[in-house]
């Protein structure tokens, strides 16, 4: 079975959860290409890292979810209506397994990769069905993004797109999340859920 990235649920709302995300290491890769290829334009550099293409010759196990979000690059400089709407420009990131921190994880031989240590975080997360369009995801990323400021909740940068199947997998059956990091601050107190 796919390990998942580990969170805890702190809280649940009716169209999101509030998770609390465990740090966590990515391999991670920058790519220019549309939305919706964007993930496939990686996949290929990100599966020879951890088929063994690193300094260790080491295969690393695949986990689950793929994230996909604007690069750092125009996620910083972007105003904020812009970042989530910039073409062309992506970060795309295995999540590594658990068992593996920065120091551990073998290094990649390609450019390409990076690792980078993600710290932990609270976010909320939306999860749906379907296939991998961006009409799906802009519609899912403002319905997350209302739901979270009706909960009294302060969005924090751009929303990552994290995908959990494989592209054989029907598109109907696929699960999708649109995750949305938060500020810190407690939900204020009487929010209806």
């Amino acid at each position: 079975m796919t390990e998942k990235q580990a969170y805890d649920v702190v809280r649940s709302y009716g169209e999101f959860e509030l998770r609390r995300y465990a740090p966590h290491v990515v391999a991670e890769v920058t790519v220019r290409a549309p939305f919706e290829d964007a993930g496939n334009v990686a996949f290929r550099t990100l599966l020879g890292y951890i088929s063994g293409q690193n300094r260790s010759a080491t295969k690393v196990a695949m986990t689950a979810p793929v994230l996909q979000q604007p690069s750092e690059r125009i996620a910083m400089t972007a105003p904020v209506q812009q970042r989530e709407t910039a073409e062309g420009e992506y970060a795309v990131a295995f999540v590594l397994p658990a068992s593996l921190t920065l120091e551990t994880a073998p290094m990649p031989t390609s450019p390409d990769v990076r690792l980078v240590q993600r710290p932990g975080l609270l976010a909320a997360a939306r999860r749906y069905r379907g296939g991998w369009s961006r009409a799906a995801y802009e519609r899912h990323r403002e319905e997350l993004d209302r739901a979270v400021r009706a909960a009294g909740l302060v969005p924090v940068g751009a929303a990552t797109w994290a995908r959990f199947d494989p592209p054989f997998m029907p598109s109907f059956l696929r699960r999708n999340e649109v995750v949305l990091e938060v500020n810190e601050q407690p939900p204020p107190a009487g929010v209806a859920d």
